[in-house]
């Protein structure tokens, strides 16, 4: 009875572990399906793709603008930039200013002075210098001292105030082949709230110089104007 016993306690150990080496062995092929191999998620950019402007504020939310480089020969020149290759006018010779204010040009022939006028405004005196052609000369602008020289006789020329502002256009000429003057009055007393009196001093050798006779040295500014082509130059009460 008690070998009988142990034979069957054997035995059925036995089959337990034959059971158990079977399960194991069986267990890689019933895997769940979360070890199986799962698409790949592609994760999002981390910088904007080439050609690409970043946007800000509430517009970071926005799909991107991409635009297209644009190249030297696309860009358009200024609107007010003058004919030919001289180079545009200063914007900060548009501001005021007592310090002398000076612009560098070389037209392709010397540009001729057609009038000058001068009026008032609401804060400032304005001159105009209109010239004919497309193209504003170079010019230089500087408070100076007294005396005021003619430079051609090197005669001293009075001049009412008591801030004597120089404008100096080059290469530029006020007469015509024949000589004569192309401005009819070349001294002007306009007795404006700053500017009293006006004058040239120089016509020679493509320079043409005046200068405007204001109470004080107050500030100026520059400004170039198309249509007709105008220097203009404002003086502050």
């Amino acid at each position: 009875m008690t070998r009988s016993g142990r034979r069957m306690t054997s035995l059925w150990l036995a089959g337990c572990l034959a059971f158990a080496g079977c399960s194991k062995k069986e267990e890689p092929a019933a895997a769940p399906t979360s070890a199986q191999p799962q698409p790949e998620v592609q994760a999002p950019p981390t910088s904007p793709p080439p050609g690409t402007i970043p946007r800000e504020g509430e517009a970071a939310a926005k799909p991107p603008v991409h635009t297209a480089s644009m190249g030297d020969s696309e860009t358009e020149p200024p609107s007010d930039a003058p004919a030919g290759d001289a180079p545009a006018e200063d914007p900060k010779n548009r501001e005021w200013t007592t310090t002398p204010v000076s612009m560098k040009r070389r037209p392709a022939q010397t540009v001729t002075l057609r009038s000058v006028r001068a009026g008032t405004h609401a804060d400032f005196d304005r001159v105009v210098f209109e010239f004919d052609g497309p193209q504003v000369p170079g010019y230089q602008l500087q408070y100076v001292d007294k005396p005021i020289i003619q430079c051609g006789s090197g005669d001293e020329t009075p001049l009412a105030g008591k801030g004597f502002l120089q404008v100096t256009l080059t290469p530029a000429r006020g007469h015509d082949d024949q000589g004569r003057a192309t401005v009819a009055a070349l001294e002007m007393k306009p007795k404006l709230p700053t500017l009293l009196e006006l004058v040239r001093t120089c016509d020679f050798e493509a320079e043409v110089t005046w200068v405007l006779g204001n109470k004080a040295p107050t500030d100026f500014r520059v400004m170039e104007l198309r249509d007709p082509t105008r220097l203009v130059v404002d003086v502050k009460h």
